[in-house]
């Protein structure tokens, strides 16, 4: 999951780029339509870096409490995780082999 969501981000802010350099690019255009229109993108950047900012906060702070939760279970229950990690690593092992 965490995977897609760096994906998500990565894309995003490839897109405002892409964006703002879309206005840098059509700064020296002229007309009333034009200057209407970069309004609007420049609002809607504006817009999307807020969220995203967001977004990378809100992903930042459920990864932390992820790991937090996951740390206070192997702690509190050693063995149990040590079975999970064993149980994970032969799937995985037969599912490689199996390639």
């Amino acid at each position: 999951m965490e995977g897609s969501a760096d994906k998500v981000v990565s894309d995003l802010k490839a897109l405002i780029n892409d964006a703002e350099e879309l206005l840098r690019a059509t700064a020296s255009q002229a007309g009333e339509q034009v200057a209407a229109v970069r309004r609007r993108i420049e609002e809607r950047l504006k817009e999307g870096k807020e969220t995203l900012a967001d977004a990378e906060d809100l992903l930042y702070d459920k990864t932390r409490d992820v790991a937090e939760a996951a740390c206070d279970y192997v702690q509190k229950n050693p063995w149990s995780a040590v079975g999970i990690a064993a149980g994970i690593g032969l799937v995985l092992g037969l599912l490689i082999r199996r390639d």
